[in-house]
């Protein structure tokens, strides 16, 4: 009888075959790693959406309205971004492992710096005002 695990496609069948595009399935430990990766990526754009919700909603005092806007709605793009951009982190990491094929450069995290660079910026001026 045929061992699923040492098929081509992973020993997966239906949709997961067809998303993770075949390869073999690999250690648990490392889709594992993989996903709580996944999921601190998650925390950080809810972080970051929390974050443009305060920001709109409590600094009205303390900033001018178009500043204001425009670094929740920074923040809020930034959250919109990594969130989204997670999943697909998850699975191109995902298919590389099952492909054994080197690890892609994660493009969200200079995505996340240069905007938290800028939001930063942006409050260490308005504290310094």
């Amino acid at each position: 009888m045929d061992n699923p695990s040492s098929r081509s496609d992973g020993g997966r069948t239906g949709i997961s075959s067809r998303i993770l595009g075949g390869g073999q399935e690999p250690d648990p430990r490392f889709t594992l790693a993989n996903e709580r990766t996944f999921l601190a990526w998650i925390r950080t754009s809810l972080a970051l959406l929390a974050g443009g919700v305060a920001v709109e909603a409590f600094m009205a005092d303390l900033f001018d309205p178009r500043l204001r806007k425009g670094l929740a709605v920074l923040l809020l793009v930034l959250a919109l971004l990594i969130g989204g951009g997670s999943f697909f982190r998850w699975l191109n990491v995902e298919r590389a492992i099952r492909r054994k094929a080197p690890l892609p450069l994660p493009w969200i995290a200079p995505v996340l710096a240069i905007g938290g660079g800028v939001a930063a910026a942006i409050m260490t001026a308005v504290v310094l005002v």
